[in-house]
């Protein structure tokens, strides 16, 4: 198999059908070994009746029904667990992404493991899509390192072993190329078509900010410390108790050198609760290492991957 689309739909039935459609016409056009997989992420309306009738007649698409709402994220989980395609592309199901920039993404995945879209003229509303995905996009580069026009587009080429060494949960889809780059992948960006939309409304509001912002430090915990989780949890404990061991020897020496009485100053008891809240951290960065070293043994997971061996029996 050479190419696996990979599309959510979420309550999209009036788009299903001249989706599938744009698709098929591109996708013939290439010559290739193909699959399309829906996935339907719960669809209350009638997608999933429209994806069952489309699957009878397309021996190309694949469709996975959710039992429920799950998101968008276990909707690409899923997606990327069934398939089976040297090169996986996902897009949106609202046919704001095109079809007809796939050939694009797969000439720029030649010389790349993941491609990413960039809407650079989004036809979006500017005060409650545009603007808070231009915060995000430079927040998310400054802490990830991973500068990128629009994380939020969902039309991406990623090669098969990028994609099935991921573990995505929360909503954690949009960092796929920051978690990606942990591999050492090559990324690259290319501009994409977009439409406004024309069917239906989006799933997706300013309200799912405060998540993508919890994700955001997630990440970045990850991908700095989750390995080392105590160079993490040390510093701060230790800073804390050697502010707790000042307080105390200030407030010691001036019970001892001028008389001054000090068992109930509250700085005695800042003193005293912040050298216990600095062994709390230190605890919990010991139990963090605890707690990777039994991930990693039990599992027989390694703390490094891989990208290809050379040498007898490669």
């Amino acid at each position: 198999m050479d190419l696996s689309v990979v599309i959510p739909l979420y309550n999209e039935e009036e788009n299903v059908n001249e989706l599938h459609i744009k698709l098929t016409e591109t996708l013939n056009k290439l010559s290739i070994a193909y699959e399309i997989i829906y996935v339907d992420d719960g669809s209350i309306d009638n997608t999933l009746k429209l994806l069952e009738e489309i699957q009878k007649n397309d021996i190309h698409v694949v469709v996975l029904s959710f039992r429920r709402n799950f998101g968008q994220t276990a909707a690409f989980a899923a997606g990327f667990d069934f398939a089976r395609g040297d090169i996986v592309i996902t897009m949106d199901g609202d046919l704001q992404n095109d079809p007809a920039d796939i050939p694009k993404l797969l000439d720029a995945i030649k010389d790349a493991d993941l491609v990413s879209g960039w809407r650079k003229k989004r036809k979006d509303s500017f005060l409650s899509r545009k603007f808070p995905s231009i915060i995000a996009n430079w927040l998310i580069g400054k802490v990830t390192g991973v500068k990128l026009h629009d994380y939020g587009c969902s039309l991406k080429a990623y090669r098969k072993e990028v994609i099935k060494n991921l573990r995505l949960y929360g909503e954690m889809h949009r960092f796929i190329p920051a978690l990606a780059s942990w591999y050492g992948v090559k990324i690259k960006e290319i501009e994409v078509i977009h439409h406004p939309r024309r069917y239906g409304t989006s799933k997706y509001g300013i309200g799912r900010t405060i998540k993508v912002l919890l994700d955001l430090v997630n990440v970045k915990f990850l991908h700095s410390f989750s390995t080392k989780p105590i160079q993490f949890f040390g510093p701060i404990g230790a800073l804390l108790m050697v502010l707790g061991v000042i307080i105390i020897g200030y407030l010691v020496w001036l019970k001892f050198s001028e008389g001054v009485m000090i068992g109930r100053r509250p700085l005695l008891l800042g003193g005293f609760f912040s050298v216990l809240i600095g062994l709390n951290f230190i605890g919990m960065g010991f139990l963090g290492e605890m707690i990777v070293r039994v991930y990693h043994e039990t599992q027989k997971k390694p703390i490094y991957i891989l990208k290809k061996i050379l040498g007898p029996g490669d």
